[in-house]
């Protein structure tokens, strides 16, 4: 990795602050000037609006319907540093991308109030890097050293909207008058520039709004739901070819085979993908994935592909890693299965969000009281929700540009809120029985099983995103069956 940079990004044409401990202490008037000169005209002149410009401009203006007279300011954040001059892959806020379709480092739009309640939306942008001050091949943020980046000029075609120096951003927020509202946690220097204008309150009642505005899903939306359904249930495929491959190293080879598939299909994985397997599948959040993957025992694959538009599927499977479930595997697979079908079944407009969740954990408590575990009636366990020693999670979440999306919504417009067409949630019922759990036989220990999938609520019922990937516990040993050969 090529190291002689500097670190700083200046604004305007301030000198360059040279690295230190570089080995060019100095950069000569001569070279100066030879950097300056000979470089082509490369504008982009025959650009075209990105595909989700015009949803875009419909969700904008829903926000300034909601709040007229406002000054409304959404940055897309900064990087994060990984260690010392390296940084973590830059993802843009949520926020951001849902109202401008566009994801570079450092932006900001800004919505200024109009006098007859609407607003003029502008994003500020990071322009080409400098020729003159030597900015594109002396500061680390460069061209020469992270890629071109597109000109003010060509962010407003691809945007729809009119672009600005986001360098001048933090002054120009300064000096405005007026209410104001901030999305926060991204930018510190826009929050330090609004410091004395914004409330707590009144910014999380921003960032509120728009999370309730991602809750039901337009036709572009979905459409990018699917592709990163598709595109995960190949990767799912690419892991079950491999696990040979894994049974010789450990889970650390199904994730990077599931993370090949995501970077050269889509932008990234959407989360941390959790590769468990054994008992590492009664861990919920098992991103280490650097245990065994032994014949006999289950893999569970918990894993999304991120499209180039960072819209995630998260997707659910236990597999038999040596592709038969044993009895007891299967036993307590089918019970989590029928939980998923009780669940799936009860998402459909006009239903309360929650009766997916009821009806699959009312499956799964019939199942404990049936196998003896618990003492019925199921009312009362259910009531003392004594089911959840084992079922551990809710059944499910909302889901889009966030794998656990629009989770700044008021409790009434989610969780206690009414399904619609066009809302997209997962239902992912589980069962985890600890390899220390001495209150369950021993054949149980150690077994962990969750099914997971991508359902959107259509105008008469529902449709899952994910079904390109078999459920039934005959239907996915058929399906690895033939994967294998």
């Amino acid at each position: 990795m090529a190291e002689d940079r500097a670190p700083e990004t200046p604004e305007g044409d301030e000198p360059i602050k040279q690295r230190k401990n570089g080995l060019y202490p100095a950069v000569s008037d001569e070279l100066t000037e030879v950097m300056k000169s000979g470089w082509a005209d490369t504008e982009l002149r025959d650009l075209q609006p990105i595909e989700q410009a015009p949803y875009a401009a419909k969700r904008r203006a829903a926000l300034s319907a909601r709040f007229p007279g406002e000054r409304l300011v959404i940055p897309a954040g900064n990087l994060r540093t990984r260690a010392n001059d390296t940084d973590y892959p830059f993802r843009a806020a949520t926020e951001y991308v849902y109202l401008t379709g566009d994801q570079t480092q450092d932006a900001v739009l800004v919505l200024e109030p109009r006098g007859d309640g609407g607003h003029d939306a502008t994003a500020y942008l990071l322009p080409r890097s400098s020729r003159e001050n030597g900015e594109f091949w002396l500061d680390g943020q460069g061209e020469l050293w992270t890629g071109r980046r597109h000109s003010l000029a060509e962010g407003e075609v691809l945007l729809g909207l009119p672009c600005a120096d986001v360098r001048k951003v933090a002054e120009a927020l300064r000096e405005a008058t007026g209410p104001v509202r901030v999305v926060r946690g991204y930018d510190a220097g826009v929050e330090a520039a609004l410091t004395d204008k914004v409330t707590a309150e009144r910014d999380a009642e921003l960032k509120e709004f728009l999370s309730e505005l991602r809750l039901v899903k337009d036709e572009w939306e979905i459409g990018e739901l699917q592709n990163a359904c598709d595109s995960t249930a190949r990767g799912f495929e690419d892991v079950v070819r491999v696990l040979d491959k894994a049974e010789a190293t450990s889970e650390r080879y199904i994730e990077g085979t599931f993370f090949l598939r995501a970077r050269v299909e889509g932008n990234d994985v959407g989360y941390g993908s959790i590769c468990a397997a054994g008992p590492h599948a009664c861990t919920l959040h098992w991103v280490r994935n650097d245990g065994p993957v032994r014949s006999g025992d289950l893999l569970l694959l918990d894993a999304g592909v991120e499209t180039h538009s960072l819209y995630t599927a998260d997707v659910t499977r236990t597999l038999p890693i040596n592709g038969t479930y044993s009895d007891i595997q299967r036993k307590v697979y089918d019970a989590v299965y029928e939980a998923q079908e009780a669940g799936i079944a009860a998402v459909r407009p006009g239903a309360a969000y929650r009766d997916f969740h009821d009806a699959a954990q009312r499956v799964l408590t019939e199942k404990l009281v049936e196998w003896g575990l618990l003492e019925g009636p199921v009312e009362r366990v259910l009531e003392l929700g004594l089911q959840r020693r084992w079922t551990l999670h809710g059944t499910g979440h909302m889901l889009g540009l966030d794998v656990h999306d629009c989770a700044a919504a008021r409790t009434e417009t989610y969780v206690n809120g009414t399904l619609e067409p066009g809302v997209v949630l997962t239902v992912e019922p589980g069962l985890y029985f600890q390899s220390d759990d001495l209150t369950v036989p021993e054949e149980y220990r150690g077994i962990g099983v969750r099914i997971e999938d991508d359902i959107l609520v259509t105008e008469d019922g529902n449709r899952n995103l994910s079904a390109g990937l078999p459920r039934r516990s005959d239907e996915v040993e058929s399906w690895m069956a033939g994967l294998k050969g």
